[in-house]
């Protein structure tokens, strides 16, 4: 069992055990949608399920959802709502490794052009690639890109 699996295992046991409500719920919906990719990896001919690195992609994925739940409960008046979401976005960040700042997204971009030799747009592919491979759950994948296309496109 991968590192990640067994940490959100471990979780939901403890979580049982202190009758924490909140912790064990999200984590269970990230188990649940763990699963869910392993069933999609499995008919691909991986049986191993998927990687850590897919799922600290999977749990950032999970993360950006429920801020942008936030923000509408937010604006729709639904406070409550919106608290109950930024509680699961604490949760789940728990099993994040810590977010790069801007700076070191810049660094990193930069590094990797250099590294692969990316000469243009047309590269971005690679160092997208590149990029989820090395820092699966520590950047925004969105953020690097608009930087990785900058620094391309220059």
């Amino acid at each position: 069992m991968s590192e990640k699996r067994t940490e959100l295992t471990t979780a939901m046991k403890d979580a049982m055990k202190a009758k924490d409500e909140l912790t064990l719920n999200t984590v269970r919906m990230v188990i649940a949608k763990m699963k869910d990719q392993d069933i999609e990896a499995r008919l691909k001919g991986n049986m191993d399920g998927i990687a850590d690195g897919e799922i600290l992609s999977l749990m950032q994925g999970m993360v950006k959802q429920r801020q942008e739940s936030s923000k509408i409960y937010i604006e729709g008046g639904r406070p409550e709502l919106a608290a109950k979401e930024d509680a699961e976005i604490v949760v789940i960040e728990k099993f994040l490794p810590a977010q790069l700042s801007d700076e070191d997204v810049a660094a990193a971009v930069a590094g990797l052009i250099v590294s692969i030799g990316a000469a243009g747009i047309k590269d971005m592919g690679k160092v997208m690639g590149e990029l989820k491979a090395k820092y699966a759950g520590q950047m925004d994948m969105g953020k690097a890109g608009a930087i990785v296309k900058q620094k391309l496109a220059s």
